[in-house]
């Protein structure tokens, strides 16, 4: 009875949970190209090319995916057990829910398990192939922006125009700048070479033999009552005419890029590393602060001296070459003080701004640890989280005792929104360095633990949730004789 009993649980549960999960996915993969729209549409990007990038975005968005399609999934079932009264039949034979929901309890955490190696070992892989494309992409764009024998007008405040050419090299431009409201100017040049700042934030424009008209002061008509023009916009108007041979103009697209440099950038990141590269980046900043802290100790432990041999000696001549005498405050006058208290200023200054520079460089290196500490208690919690949730809803089901996509969608979507809520304020308190990485990042488990031990209990008594016998268990209350 029991084989039976297992693969039917077993069945009755797989194909809810890859059916939720392929629609969560799918639903943040829309997501992410309403993030992204711009960026992969209508700019010639081959095909072949969006399907690599949303196969790298669907493995980095499992993490969030799966506990939903766990919650949904095990709430489903339990709920069509309880409905369909099988749970009833199942335990007036004498079985324990806990029995009953043993195959899957078995499954969930060999899920989690693969999670762990999943997000620990794939998901950094997958983050670093989908950064580095849609990197590639975007530079892409900004390559596409000038086409040969149109005015390109996607680059707020200019227009553009190139004749024949290719690969950043066009003959016979037009550049119409209209980013000052009050002036128009148009550059004409007989060639331009296009180059891309390396933090791809600039374009620059190499312009050969050309001309710049410019219109400056320009304003609108002002009309009288009497239908006549009271300023003459196309009389007076100051312009000017230059001529160049060879000139460079810069134009901002930082815009169109994600602000990134090079690819070799998200090798460090906090989000492209295992739990034993983030051990091993962990260390090297560790031993990084403790060398800084060394080399700033060893500088202000160096002779600070104000007073030099060759400053007493201009002071008092009767001080050898090579010794120090003592000597009265009173003996020093006011012009050598002054000097003496501006160089004390400057040196207090100088003091003051290198240990600025050491407080800040310390906090960044802190900060960096801080999201080191995140990542690698994220790989943990999130296959944790995955057994209480599945507890959750395997409990609230047998409870709610409603199956299909109606009740379970609904309850689960709440859970799910107060667990993203949690696990996001928990983020945010960590990276502010509010609270620990440990206690951001395993909040929704610290939360979450309780509530499903007292539904776990009430669904295997067939009590009420707030049953006074499922809350003794944690809040047992003394006798009094």
């Amino acid at each position: 009875m029991l084989p039976r009993l297992y693969l039917f649980s077993l069945r009755s549960f797989i194909g809810p949970f890859l059916l939720t999960l392929i629609i969560c996915i799918f639903i943040l993969i829309l997501q992410f190209f309403w993030v992204y729209i711009d960026d992969l549409m209508g700019k010639g990007i081959d095909v072949l090319i969006i399907l690599e990038l949303l196969f790298y975005v669907s493995a980095s968005l499992i993490p969030l995916a799966l506990p939903l399609a766990i919650l949904i999934s095990s709430l489903m079932t339990f709920g069509n057990f309880s409905e369909n009264n099988e749970l009833t039949a199942l335990k007036s034979s004498g079985l324990s829910l806990f029995k009953i929901m043993r195959p899957l309890m078995v499954l969930v955490i060999a899920i989690s398990i693969f999670t762990f190696y999943f997000s620990n070992y794939v998901i950094p892989v997958a983050n670093l192939k989908w950064h580095s494309l849609i990197f590639d992409i975007q530079n892409t764009k900004i390559s596409n922006l000038i086409k040969p024998g149109v005015f390109t007008t996607e680059i707020d405040g200019y227009a553009i125009k190139v004749g024949s050419g290719k690969d950043g090299v066009y003959d016979d431009v037009v550049i119409h700048d209209h980013t000052n409201p009050v002036e128009l100017k148009t550059i004409k040049a007989e060639q331009i070479k296009i180059y891309k700042a390396s933090n791809s934030l600039y374009l620059f424009f190499e312009l050969i033999n050309g001309t710049i008209f410019e219109e400056l002061d320009i304003q609108n008509p002002i009309f009288l009552p009497n239908g006549k023009m009271q300023n003459k916009i196309h009389m007076n108007r100051p312009s000017r005419v230059s001529r160049f041979d060879k000139a460079t103009y810069k134009i901002n697209v930082s815009g169109f890029t994600l602000n990134r440099s090079d690819n070799d950038i998200f090798k460090d990141k906090y989000e492209m590393l295992n739990v034993f590269q983030i051990k091993k980046a962990m260390d090297s900043l560790s031993e990084k602060r403790k060398k800084m802290n060394k080399a700033y100790l060893k500088v202000n432990k160096r002779d600070q001296a104000i007073f030099r041999i060759s400053q007493i000696e201009d002071l008092n001549d009767s001080v050898q070459s090579n010794e120090l005498q003592c000597f009265k405050i009173s003996d020093i006058n006011t012009e050598d003080k002054n000097k003496i208290h501006k160089q004390l200023i400057t040196k207090l200054r100088s003091k003051n701004q290198n240990l600025e520079n050491q407080i800040k460089f310390l906090g960044t290196i802190e900060k960096d640890e801080n999201n080191y500490w995140i990542e690698f208690h994220r790989k943990f919690a999130l296959s944790v989280t995955l057994v209480i949730l599945f507890f959750m809803g395997a409990s609230l089901g047998s409870i709610i005792k409603k199956g299909g996509f109606g009740a379970p969608v609904v309850i689960a979507a709440v859970i799910f929104i107060l667990y993203f809520s949690i696990i996001t304020t928990g983020e945010n308190l960590a990276d502010s360095q509010v609270i620990s990485p440990f206690f951001g990042m395993w909040m929704p488990c610290i939360i979450f633990t309780p509530i499903a031990l007292i539904l776990s209990r009430a669904a295997a008594r067939d009590s009420k949730i707030f049953a006074k016998e499922n809350w003794n268990t944690f809040f047992k209350t003394k006798k009094t004789a």
